[in-house]
């Protein structure tokens, strides 16, 4: 990619305010420098947690970063669909031996998107209410932005 070409995607970035979160998340959007990638930011503030998120979307891929209270990367973890049974199949590319904390979440979005999903989560592993917390919040987000593909009964599969 050539520094003109990136210097002119920068300047295609605008930060909005997301009307959803009451005023409580920030939003950094690309929408679509090239036609196949949207990059979107936001943050949710809990009671003593902060939590971060960015997701980046690509052409048949989302990658998904979840920070807690800091910037770490965490874990990182890859899910795909599996052939012929449309079952999910996660891996740990970085971490995750013993600390399975966004594995799951992978495996979850992956069935619910239908699209490769790749995971960075720096979650605590002794809170699994903070991980429904934020994958909920997460599944909000996706299905807000469209990413979520409807059940074929009309319900999306988060319910």
């Amino acid at each position: 990619m050539a520094s003109e070409e990136l210097d002119r995607n920068f300047s295609e970035l605008h930060v909005t305010r997301d009307s959803d979160c009451n005023g409580k998340s920030k939003i950094l959007e690309n929408q679509a420098v090239d036609g196949d990638v949207q990059i979107t930011c936001f943050t949710e503030d809990l009671h003593d947690v902060t939590l971060h998120f960015q997701i980046i979307k690509l052409a048949k891929q989302i990658f998904v970063w979840i920070g807690c209270n800091t910037a770490k990367f965490g874990h990182l973890y890859a899910a795909a669909i599996t052939r012929p049974n449309d079952q999910a199949a996660v891996t740990p590319i970085l971490g995750g031996t013993s600390d399975n904390t966004g594995s799951g979440i992978a495996r979850r979005l992956v069935l619910k998107t239908g699209l490769n999903i790749i995971v960075a989560c720096n979650i605590p592993k002794d809170s699994p209410m903070l991980e429904a917390t934020a994958e909920r919040k997460l599944a909000e987000k996706l299905r807000s932005l469209g990413y979520i593909r409807p059940k074929p009964g009309g319900m999306s599969t988060l319910d």
